[in-house]
Protein backbone atom coordinates (compact mmCIF):
# COMPACT_ATOMS: atom_id res chain seq x y z
CA UNK A 1 0.00 0.00 0.00
CA UNK A 2 2.77 2.79 0.89
CA UNK A 3 4.35 2.29 -2.69
CA UNK A 4 0.88 2.92 -4.09
CA UNK A 5 0.07 5.79 -1.63
CA UNK A 6 3.37 7.31 -2.29
CA UNK A 7 3.16 7.34 -6.07
CA UNK A 8 -0.28 9.14 -6.00
CA UNK A 9 1.24 11.59 -3.79
CA UNK A 10 4.25 12.14 -6.33
CA UNK A 11 1.20 12.22 -9.40
CA UNK A 12 -0.87 15.36 -7.40
CA UNK A 13 1.99 16.82 -6.23
CA UNK A 14 3.04 16.80 -10.36
CA UNK A 15 -0.63 18.34 -11.04
CA UNK A 16 -0.43 20.57 -8.26
CA UNK A 17 3.17 21.75 -10.19
CA UNK A 18 1.52 21.78 -13.87
CA UNK A 19 -1.14 23.82 -12.60
CA UNK A 20 0.83 26.51 -11.15
CA UNK A 21 2.71 26.89 -13.99
CA UNK A 22 -0.20 28.22 -15.67
CA UNK A 23 -2.32 29.51 -13.35
CA UNK A 24 -4.74 27.07 -12.27
CA UNK A 25 -6.09 26.06 -9.33
CA UNK A 26 -5.15 22.08 -8.41
CA UNK A 27 -8.84 21.14 -7.69
CA UNK A 28 -9.32 22.20 -11.53
CA UNK A 29 -8.09 19.21 -12.59
CA UNK A 30 -9.78 15.18 -11.97
CA UNK A 31 -6.97 11.95 -11.62
CA UNK A 32 -8.68 9.16 -12.95
CA UNK A 33 -6.60 6.22 -11.57
CA UNK A 34 -6.10 3.97 -15.08
CA UNK A 35 -6.93 0.55 -13.01
CA UNK A 36 -7.27 -1.51 -15.79
CA UNK A 37 -5.62 -5.25 -15.43
CA UNK A 38 -5.61 -4.02 -11.76
CA UNK A 39 -6.27 -6.40 -9.49
CA UNK A 40 -9.23 -4.94 -6.59
CA UNK A 41 -6.62 -5.41 -3.55
CA UNK A 42 -4.52 -2.70 -5.27
CA UNK A 43 -7.36 -0.60 -5.81
CA UNK A 44 -8.49 -0.77 -2.58
CA UNK A 45 -4.87 0.40 -1.46
CA UNK A 46 -5.29 3.35 -4.20
CA UNK A 47 -9.02 4.25 -2.43
CA UNK A 48 -7.30 4.05 1.17
CA UNK A 49 -4.55 6.35 0.12
CA UNK A 50 -7.43 8.90 -0.86
CA UNK A 51 -7.96 7.83 -4.82
CA UNK A 52 -11.63 8.17 -5.28
CA UNK A 53 -11.67 7.78 -9.30
CA UNK A 54 -11.05 4.89 -11.19
CA UNK A 55 -10.37 4.48 -14.66
CA UNK A 56 -11.22 0.74 -16.64
CA UNK A 57 -11.24 0.11 -20.31
CA UNK A 58 -13.37 -3.70 -20.30
CA UNK A 59 -16.53 -3.78 -19.37
CA UNK A 60 -15.87 -7.37 -18.45
CA UNK A 61 -13.50 -6.82 -16.31
CA UNK A 62 -14.46 -4.14 -14.50
CA UNK A 63 -17.79 -5.42 -13.59
CA UNK A 64 -15.91 -8.22 -10.74
CA UNK A 65 -13.97 -4.99 -9.66
CA UNK A 66 -16.72 -2.56 -9.29
CA UNK A 67 -19.41 -5.14 -7.23
CA UNK A 68 -16.15 -6.10 -4.60
CA UNK A 69 -15.64 -2.96 -4.13
CA UNK A 70 -16.81 0.09 -1.74
CA UNK A 71 -19.75 1.63 -3.36
CA UNK A 72 -18.32 4.91 -2.80
CA UNK A 73 -15.66 4.80 -5.85
CA UNK A 74 -16.46 7.04 -8.81
CA UNK A 75 -16.20 5.10 -12.15
CA UNK A 76 -15.19 6.34 -15.60
CA UNK A 77 -15.40 4.18 -18.73
CA UNK A 78 -11.95 5.24 -20.88
CA UNK A 79 -12.00 2.37 -23.48
CA UNK A 80 -13.81 1.86 -26.56
CA UNK A 81 -17.07 1.63 -26.42
CA UNK A 82 -18.69 -1.65 -28.10
CA UNK A 83 -22.53 -1.03 -28.60
CA UNK A 84 -23.14 -4.41 -27.41
CA UNK A 85 -21.48 -3.51 -24.34
CA UNK A 86 -23.18 0.12 -23.63
CA UNK A 87 -26.71 -1.70 -21.66
CA UNK A 88 -24.02 -3.14 -19.33
CA UNK A 89 -21.83 0.26 -19.17
CA UNK A 90 -24.31 2.90 -18.20
CA UNK A 91 -25.47 1.71 -14.95
CA UNK A 92 -22.02 0.75 -13.63
CA UNK A 93 -20.14 4.00 -14.65
CA UNK A 94 -21.00 7.79 -14.07
CA UNK A 95 -19.06 8.89 -17.06
CA UNK A 96 -18.12 7.45 -20.41
CA UNK A 97 -14.74 9.03 -22.48
CA UNK A 98 -15.01 7.24 -26.04
CA UNK A 99 -18.19 8.53 -27.69
CA UNK A 100 -16.50 8.47 -30.90
CA UNK A 101 -19.48 8.64 -33.19
CA UNK A 102 -23.02 10.03 -33.95
CA UNK A 103 -24.91 6.85 -34.00
CA UNK A 104 -23.14 5.84 -30.73
CA UNK A 105 -24.26 8.86 -29.33
CA UNK A 106 -27.66 8.17 -29.83
CA UNK A 107 -27.54 4.57 -29.50
CA UNK A 108 -26.45 5.57 -25.93
CA UNK A 109 -28.74 8.58 -25.20
CA UNK A 110 -31.92 5.54 -26.25
CA UNK A 111 -30.68 3.04 -23.94
CA UNK A 112 -30.47 5.98 -21.21
CA UNK A 113 -33.89 6.90 -21.44
CA UNK A 114 -35.00 3.41 -21.17
CA UNK A 115 -32.99 2.79 -18.39
CA UNK A 116 -33.39 6.09 -16.51
CA UNK A 117 -30.58 7.37 -16.25
CA UNK A 118 -28.82 10.44 -17.26
CA UNK A 119 -24.95 9.54 -18.08
CA UNK A 120 -22.19 12.07 -18.67
CA UNK A 121 -19.76 11.60 -21.34
CA UNK A 122 -17.03 12.89 -23.42
CA UNK A 123 -16.91 13.04 -27.23
CA UNK A 124 -13.76 11.52 -28.77
CA UNK A 125 -11.93 13.11 -31.10
CA UNK A 126 -9.36 11.73 -33.42
CA UNK A 127 -7.01 15.15 -33.82
CA UNK A 128 -4.52 13.76 -35.39
CA UNK A 129 -6.56 11.36 -38.13
CA UNK A 130 -4.90 8.27 -37.35
CA UNK A 131 -6.37 5.39 -39.11
CA UNK A 132 -5.64 3.08 -36.32
CA UNK A 133 -8.19 5.26 -33.76
CA UNK A 134 -11.60 6.21 -33.35
CA UNK A 135 -12.78 8.99 -32.68
CA UNK A 136 -14.57 12.12 -34.63
CA UNK A 137 -12.64 13.91 -37.44
CA UNK A 138 -12.79 17.46 -36.29
CA UNK A 139 -14.78 18.42 -39.36
CA UNK A 140 -17.51 15.77 -38.89
CA UNK A 141 -17.80 17.03 -35.19
CA UNK A 142 -18.71 20.41 -36.53
CA UNK A 143 -21.14 19.23 -38.79
CA UNK A 144 -22.86 16.82 -36.62
CA UNK A 145 -22.19 18.94 -33.01
CA UNK A 146 -26.17 20.45 -33.35
CA UNK A 147 -27.57 17.26 -33.26
CA UNK A 148 -25.32 15.44 -30.60
CA UNK A 149 -26.61 18.87 -28.46
CA UNK A 150 -30.19 17.84 -29.38
CA UNK A 151 -30.13 14.13 -27.99
CA UNK A 152 -31.73 13.56 -24.36
CA UNK A 153 -30.43 12.09 -21.64
CA UNK A 154 -26.55 12.32 -21.93
CA UNK A 155 -24.61 15.36 -20.65
CA UNK A 156 -21.37 16.11 -23.06
CA UNK A 157 -18.84 17.13 -20.63
CA UNK A 158 -16.68 18.08 -23.60
CA UNK A 159 -13.85 16.31 -25.91
CA UNK A 160 -11.70 13.26 -25.34
CA UNK A 161 -8.22 13.09 -26.90
CA UNK A 162 -5.56 10.53 -27.60
CA UNK A 163 -2.40 11.63 -29.17
CA UNK A 164 -0.16 9.96 -31.79
CA UNK A 165 2.21 7.72 -29.12
CA UNK A 166 5.60 9.86 -29.21
CA UNK A 167 9.10 9.63 -26.92
CA UNK A 168 8.64 12.90 -24.97
CA UNK A 169 5.75 14.70 -23.48
CA UNK A 170 6.27 17.98 -25.07
CA UNK A 171 5.82 15.80 -28.90
CA UNK A 172 1.78 15.90 -27.28
CA UNK A 173 1.30 19.26 -26.64
CA UNK A 174 0.12 20.37 -30.16
CA UNK A 175 -2.26 17.74 -29.94
CA UNK A 176 -3.59 19.27 -26.72
CA UNK A 177 -4.02 22.69 -28.10
CA UNK A 178 -5.41 21.24 -30.92
CA UNK A 179 -8.18 19.93 -29.09
CA UNK A 180 -9.11 22.51 -26.69
CA UNK A 181 -8.60 24.91 -29.83
CA UNK A 182 -11.41 23.10 -31.19
CA UNK A 183 -13.68 22.77 -28.21
CA UNK A 184 -13.59 26.97 -27.99
CA UNK A 185 -14.74 26.97 -31.62
CA UNK A 186 -17.48 24.71 -30.80
CA UNK A 187 -18.56 26.71 -27.78
CA UNK A 188 -18.49 30.12 -29.74
CA UNK A 189 -20.17 28.83 -32.60
CA UNK A 190 -22.90 26.59 -30.73
CA UNK A 191 -23.44 28.63 -27.81
CA UNK A 192 -22.63 25.84 -25.59
CA UNK A 193 -20.69 25.01 -22.10
CA UNK A 194 -18.14 22.27 -22.87
CA UNK A 195 -16.36 22.60 -19.75
CA UNK A 196 -14.01 19.20 -19.51
CA UNK A 197 -11.03 18.09 -21.46
CA UNK A 198 -9.94 14.18 -21.35
CA UNK A 199 -6.42 14.22 -22.09
CA UNK A 200 -3.27 13.14 -20.76
CA UNK A 201 -1.66 9.96 -19.57
CA UNK A 202 1.02 9.13 -17.47
CA UNK A 203 3.87 9.88 -20.11
CA UNK A 204 2.30 13.48 -20.50
CA UNK A 205 -0.34 14.45 -18.36
CA UNK A 206 1.52 17.61 -17.15
CA UNK A 207 1.48 18.68 -20.39
CA UNK A 208 -1.94 18.13 -21.07
CA UNK A 209 -2.81 20.37 -17.55
CA UNK A 210 -0.60 23.22 -19.25
CA UNK A 211 -2.94 22.86 -22.17
CA UNK A 212 -6.21 22.86 -20.09
CA UNK A 213 -7.02 19.36 -19.21
CA UNK A 214 -9.66 18.85 -16.60
CA UNK A 215 -9.22 14.69 -16.53
CA UNK A 216 -6.23 12.89 -16.81
CA UNK A 217 -6.18 9.18 -17.04
CA UNK A 218 -3.52 8.18 -15.37
CA UNK A 219 -2.23 4.26 -14.83
CA UNK A 220 1.58 3.12 -14.62
CA UNK A 221 2.79 6.41 -12.96
CA UNK A 222 0.27 4.94 -9.99
CA UNK A 223 0.47 1.55 -10.21
CA UNK A 224 3.28 0.65 -11.93
CA UNK A 225 4.13 -1.47 -15.58
CA UNK A 226 3.57 -4.53 -14.53
CA UNK A 227 0.81 -6.94 -15.71
CA UNK A 228 -1.12 -8.35 -13.17
CA UNK A 229 -3.47 -11.31 -13.23
CA UNK A 230 -6.91 -10.41 -13.33
CA UNK A 231 -10.15 -13.14 -12.96
CA UNK A 232 -7.39 -16.00 -14.63
CA UNK A 233 -6.64 -14.02 -17.52
CA UNK A 234 -3.88 -11.50 -18.15
CA UNK A 235 -5.30 -7.97 -18.75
Amino acid sequence: MAEIADKLTAVREQIHAACGRVGREPNSVELIAVSKTIPAALIRDAYAAGQMCFGESRQQEAAPKIETLPAALRWHFIGRVQHNKVRKLLPAFEVIHAIDSLRLATYTAELAGELGLFPQVFLQVNVAGEAAKGGFEPALLRAEMATLLQLPRIEILGLMTIPPAAENAEAARPWFARLRELRDSLEREFAVRLPALSMGMSGDYEVAIEEGATHVRVGSAIFGNRSYQVDGQLG
